[in-house]
Order: structure tokens, then sequence, then C-alpha cells
């Protein structure tokens, strides 16, 4: 099951700066003029998750291989790119694609690094980005209705189904609004939506650029960006690009070190890939052995059969049952065999909801 957040923004924001970071290569070129990045570059970034090393400490494990998210580095947009100015018509095409939207926000002062827009505002660029995004879904629902209509004249189920969301997403895209403010309750309506593929839709996560001295509590400019996120609804996370560069470049065990001397606790980009992760609505459970420890993710309200399938669809298909143990238990009462001693292994059926942490040991009909 892949998992793709986006990272998008203006240009010469860090965003390259960003990735090379996040993926520990120079993969994407950082360069100081726009569009330096022009085809999306991905790749597979590990979740930090400390529980695995538990786990795989008490199973014994040879090997721990943790979830992965996948991170795209798109092409800058600029004012316009919904008419096709700069990179536009790529930035739509390459945003669709993605499950969630990392907004990389530039809240530094830099008289080196020039500004598309001529000033350092973090807010108005997070305007002009969601303005670009929303005239481009509001033009995809104006061209795609009226057909759709002709269509439900005509007695087309589907047709009739998808117009009152269409309807609903252009309205509050008329009023300003990404389409993400719309709440719908019915879970097929929720998919209709989800169905239509429109760039406001996505969940974001807003990560404000610093310079080094703010990487730790951030300033006057993220400040303002995190009280943009709390009135949405959303995250947004303190990072300094320049500083993970550094970091992504020291060895292992030199980085706790550096960190210390900086005044942080961990790398900002563990927390910007946990914060990614829980931005997607995902979780965690655990398969554990002698041979590995191994993360998996899944969606929250997931079922048995359903987490079983991310492992191989055989598996779904001929789901008995789940030994479940919450990892609190497995770690502290030491295990598979001491937990079951202890009553703490239950055997769960195709209706139980997979937990965020659970160890899990499937039987299945093969």
């Amino acid at each position: 099951m892949g998992f793709q957040c986006g990272i998008v923004g203006l240009p010469n924001v860090g965003k390259s700066t960003l990735f090379n970071a996040l993926t520990k290569t120079a993969a994407a070129q950082a360069a100081n003029y726009p569009f330096c990045t022009i085809e999306p570059n991905t790749g597979e970034v590990g979740v930090p998750d400390p529980r695995l090393s538990a786990i795989a400490k008490v199973a014994g494990s040879k090997e721990i291989i943790p979830t992965r998210i996948t991170f795209v580095d798109i092409a800058g947009l600029v004012r316009g790119a919904s008419k096709g100015e700069g990179l536009g018509n790529q930035f739509l095409a390459n945003i669709r694609e993605v499950d969630a939207i990392a907004h990389v926000l530039r809240c530094f002062v830099d008289d080196d690094i020039t500004h598309v827009e001529g000033t350092i505002d973090p807010i108005a660029d997070a305007e002009t980005v969601e303005t670009e995004l929303m005239i481009a879904d509001m033009e995809s629902l104006e061209r795609r209705l009226p057909p759709l209509k002709k269509k439900a004249t005509g007695g087309d189920k589907d047709a009739k189904a998808v117009i009152p969301i269409m309807e609903a997403a252009l309205a509050v895209l008329q009023e300003g609004k990404p389409v993400r403010v719309l709440k719908l309750d019915d879970a097929e309506e929720r998919k209709i939506l989800t169905g239509l593929n429109l760039l406001t839709s996505k969940p974001v996560l807003y990560v404000c650029n610093v310079e080094e001295a703010s990487a730790d509590k951030g300033n006057a400019l993220s400040d303002k960006v995190k009280a943009k996120a709390e009135a949405e609804g959303a995250v947004a996370v303190v990072i300094s690009a320049a500083i993970e560069a550094e970091i992504s470049q020291l060895p292992r065990d030199e980085q706790a070190e550096f960190l210390e001397t900086i005044g942080l606790e961990e790398p900002g980009l563990d927390r910007l890939i946990r914060a990614g992760y829980e931005l997607l609505g995902l979780i965690t459970y655990f398969t554990a052995g002698p041979k590995e420890t191994r993360a998996w993710t899944i969606t929250s309200g997931t079922k048995a059969p359903g987490a079983a399938g991310v492992i191989h669809s055989d598996f779904e298909r001929g789901f008995i049952r789940a030994q479940t143990i919450a990892y609190d238990d497995y770690v502290t009462l030491g295990g598979e065999t001491a937990a079951k001693e202890a009553g703490k292994a239950r055997d769960e059926g195709k209706e139980y909801v997979v937990k965020d942490g659970d160890v899990l040991l499937f039987k299945f009909n093969t």
C-alpha cells in the first residue's frame, strides 16, 4: 500500500533542500533559481518509530523493517499556474497524483536568496498556492458538470449521485474556501468526493522553513503560519531545511551530538515524517519473529482481514483469525509466549478493527 505526500510551494522556499534531506540524496537539484526541479523526484522514507527496536529486541529479530511513506518533490508553482504560467500545468498534474500535500512556506529572511514575489510573507505565499489550486478545481468542476447533467437527464444513476457532490464542492470553492472544508457525513458521498480527485480536497501540512537560530522554537513568521493552521484545523511543523541537510550527511552516531548543540531533541524531519503519516490517517501494526520485526501501514479503521491483505492478498482471502497482542503488553511481558501465559494474546475475527501498535500473527487458509 503506497502513500504519497507531495512537497509543494513557491520557487526558492527550500522544497528541494528539504526533499534532499528527507531522502538523504542529492537527487533533486537544489539551486537558487525558480523551476530548478522540473520532473517530480520521488523518495521513499522510513517512518521513525522507536517501538520497532523495542519489539525487535524482545523477539530477537535479525532485521528491522520500518513502514514507509513516499515524498514527491513537485516543481515550484507561481501566480497564474492555473492558467499555465511557469510550470503550472505540470505542477497541477503532478499534485493530483499525491494523497496529501506538505506545503513548504519560507519563514526566513535571506537577501542572497531571491523570492519570486519580492517579499517574505508566508501567509500570502500560502494563499497564492491555495488560490491557484482552487481556481483549477473550479474550472475542472465547471467543465465536467454540463455533460454529467445531460447524462442525469437521460437517467444515468451514477451521474445523479455525483452531481450533488460536485455542486456542493463548487459552492465551497465559490466562497473562496478549499474543498477539504466540505463535511460529508455519508460514507458513499465521501467516496464520491475522493473520486473527483480535486486538488483542494487533499489534506495539507504546513512546513515552516526557518533559519538555523529558530529551528527549535520557530520565529514570528512561523507563529503566523501556526495560527493559520490552528484556525483551519490543520498542522504546522517548524523545520530548518538547511540544518536538516547538514544532519542528513552526518553519521548516525554524530547526529545526536549535533542536535544537542543546537537545542533539538530529534531531527525535524522525524517530526515532519510522522506528521505526514498522521495527516493521511495512517496507523502502524507490527509482525515480529526471529527473522524480522516489521512495521505495516494501514488506514485507521481497517479491519483484520484488510490489514492481513497489506502483507499478501492471499492472507486476506483466506483469513481465519488474528492473534493480537498490544504493544505495551508485548514489550512489558517479554514477547508472544509470555503474553499468552498472561492471557494478553487474543484471537480476533474478521470484524476486529486493528489498533495502532498491535503485534499481529495471522492465521489463514492457503
